[in-house]
């Protein structure tokens, strides 16, 4: 596939603002990369594109911050509900249309941020997030599955728990991988994931990785509050991303 000069350069702007947004809150690179390869090509091969910038930064992160982790029996109940969700997502998608689906999760996303915004004190404690964290893993790996993204899910419980910055990356990052692994394995057994789509998939990496850097000296000067802010703003636009691909479908 050739690219003219416009087409690389959105390209390359959109993986390096998911980078500083990686490096400034753990996640959000596909938000911004997968939209904009999508319009200009399609979704299975934006799909593919970030498949191992995905893995592979979570996998970085994760390791950066693996001493911020937060229980093991919390993360692997977590990660291990995720990657079981992942295959479940799929029979999903035999019931619900997507459209109708993706509307249903961006409305779940807005009322969550509702209520942070009108209850700014509003947490889920430690004790009854580690109850919940076989369920939410489920319900997030398997919009994963169906959808192609658990963030709405993921951060939206990790963001509940009020987490500090270093607990949060460190947690969703060993979420991401592992979901992450299930997936190429997929795309592998499908025959969609190929030695060639790899050689694209790990050159995407490079903007990503040269701009983390940038969100992370960023993420550094940011208050808790302003974190958790920035958190909601990463949710808004999930929701506003899920809620304009339905309605314009």
């Amino acid at each position: 596939m050739t690219l003219d000069l416009t087409q690389l350069a959105i390209v390359f702007a959109c993986l390096a603002a998911g980078g500083i947004l990686k490096g400034a809150t753990g996640a959000g690179a596909p938000i911004l990369a997968v939209p904009a390869m999508a319009m200009l090509f399609d979704v299975k091969f934006a799909v593919v594109v970030m498949v191992m910038p995905n893995l592979l930064t979570n996998i970085w992160q994760g390791w950066r911050f693996r001493h911020h982790l937060l229980p093991p029996s919390f993360v692997l109940a977590f990660a291990g509900a995720g990657t079981a969700g992942v295959l479940l997502g799929t029979l999903v998608l035999a019931f619900f249309s997507q459209r109708m689906l993706s509307l249903v999760v961006a409305g779940a996303v807005f009322a969550y941020i509702l209520l942070r915004l009108t209850r700014p004190d509003w947490k889920i404690a430690y004790p009854l997030a580690s109850r919940l964290s076989l369920p939410a893993g489920l319900a997030a790996g398997m919009l994963q599955g169906a959808s192609g993204i658990s963030a709405p899910f993921s951060i939206s419980f990790l963001n509940a728990m009020r987490l500090e910055r270093p607990k949060f990356i460190a947690t969703i990052s060993f979420f991401f991988a592992a979901i992450t692994g299930l997936q190429i394995v997929s795309l592998i057994y499908l025959g969609i994931f190929s030695g060639h789509s790899a050689l694209i998939s790990m050159g995407a990496m490079l903007p990503i990785l040269a701009f983390m850097p940038v969100g992370a000296a960023l993420a550094r000067r940011l208050s808790k509050e302003s974190f958790d802010r920035a958190i909601l703003i990463l949710l808004g636009l999930l929701a506003l991303k899920l809620a304009y691909g339905a309605l314009a479908a």
